[in-house]
């Protein structure tokens, strides 16, 4: 049973920073941001403006073997609000799959906490959840959080390295192997990533989220720490969203620059509504999302609200898809997320053939990269984003890593993938690269 208060603030924004900055204590967080404040796109199934979960009361950390059951059992032991992630190695869980890939990071495949206390943000109003054993510390962590600034920002010791797993002839040369799969009819689209990093590097993760959240400002920036693991992300994509017997995904394929002359930037924009490639990239998805809902939906149920759709970003135009289902009222949460795990904007068509193929070709093992973070209400609802956007940091390993992918299609231009990748990379490198 958890303590419910609810309470109105006088500065929403300087709410949520001090709320972060205090939360750097707890060996557990989950910070879940919809920039609902810059953004007015994107916002039309958002629940909250921002979610802090904090301190740990029970969790589950698995590898992948069976991890969906025991993440099942735990979810309905439980019966409360569970926050925490879904790497993308679970798709050995789903499927006869292997991940043989190196793995710097060394993140746990799957890991939720229930949190002792819980923030909910919504235009002027806090709701807090404290779990009734650390209910009286309420008043004393509300006067903490009012007087929490953000530290000083020290000074990097030395500047930071970013190496390519794979250099830009190779990642050509793999692109060319993706091609001649779909040319043979292996796949129509696969999802290649390639891997960033920086070894032996410190980076002070709370400053370094909040650099990459300001040049962003997506609807799914999450700060995550698991022990000496940190996940900060810019997420622009929703993976999976359930509201009642209402299912929502919206998968994003299709990405132009921004410019910064008005002229320019909307040409780029409209380039990208036409663009035959990238409305087909997507369309191939949006199938893939529809067939995936479908296994857990009531019969007919699954609709297309928006087909390509171009949304706005500081970095980026997006193409976006929502596809819809609805669900008995009965259905079990764990089973939808595990029938459309991992998600196809981060995989390809057909799902199981593009996993396959990406697994030889790619250096490294995905981890969190490309899947999940999010929660599960004590009412069987979730939010999960696509992690993306995303800098990856082992503290106890001093690693840093980024990732970033594009989807493959026969009508793929490898020189172009290739530049298509630093876009996306490009507001992680300024972050670490200062």
């Amino acid at each position: 049973m958890r303590t419910q208060q609810k309470y109105r603030l006088k500065n929403n924004e300087t709410f949520k920073q001090n709320l972060l900055v205090w939360a750097q204590q707890f060996d557990d967080v989950v910070w879940l941001d919809s920039n609902s404040k810059h953004l007015k796109d994107n916002q039309n199934y958002s629940s909250y403006d921002a979610v802090l979960a904090v301190d740990a009361f029970t969790a589950i950390q698995t590898d992948y073997f069976n991890a969906f059951d025991k993440l099942k059992e735990y979810q309905s032991l439980t019966n409360d609000w569970i926050f925490g992630y879904l790497t993308y190695d679970l798709k050995n869980d789903t499927e006869a799959l292997k991940s043989n890939n190196d793995d710097s990071l060394e993140f746990p495949d799957l890991y939720f906490f229930q949190p002792k206390k819980l923030f909910l943000i919504k235009g002027n109003s806090v709701e807090t959840l404290y779990l009734k054993a650390v209910d009286d510390e309420l008043e004393a962590d509300l006067l903490e959080i009012e007087k929490s600034s953000n530290p000083t920002i020290q000074e990097l010791e030395s500047p930071i390295k970013i190496k390519q797993k794979i250099n830009k002839d190779e990642y050509i040369k793999k692109v060319a192997k993706v091609l001649s799969h779909t040319y043979r009819g292996d796949i129509y689209e696969a999802n290649f990533c390639q891997e960033f990093y920086a070894e032996d590097t410190k980076i002070q993760p709370l400053e370094t989220y909040n650099k990459l959240n300001t040049i962003s400002k997506p609807p799914f920036a999450t700060f995550l720490k698991m022990g000496s693991n940190y996940l900060l992300s810019a997420s622009p994509e929703r993976y999976i969203k359930k509201v009642g017997t209402k299912i929502i995904s919206q998968p994003i394929k299709g990405t132009a620059k921004r410019d910064e002359d008005h002229i320019m930037d909307s040409i780029l924009k409209n380039n990208l509504v036409s663009d035959e490639k990238e409305r087909s990239e997507n369309i191939m998805i949006v199938d893939l999302v529809r067939n995936d809902l479908s296994q857990t939906a009531i019969k007919g149920s699954v609709k297309v609200e928006e087909l390509c759709k171009i949304y706005s970003f500081d970095q980026v135009h997006q193409m976006v898809s929502t596809v819809v289902s609805e669900v008995k009222e009965n259905a079990n949460p764990i089973d939808i997320i595990k029938t459309t795990f991992p998600m196809g904007s981060m995989t390809g068509a057909p799902k199981i053939s593009a996993m396959q193929i990406i697994e030889t070709l790619e250096e490294t093992k995905r981890g969190l990269y490309s899947g999940s973070v999010g929660y599960i209400s004590p009412n069987g609802d979730f939010d999960f984003n696509v992690v993306i956007r995303s800098i990856l940091y082992n503290e106890a390993k001093q690693y840093v890593s980024y990732s970033v992918g594009g989807a493959i299609t026969a009508k793929s231009d490898p020189q172009k993938e290739y530049e298509e990748c630093l876009i996306k990379a490009k507001a992680m490198r300024e972050v670490l690269e200062s």
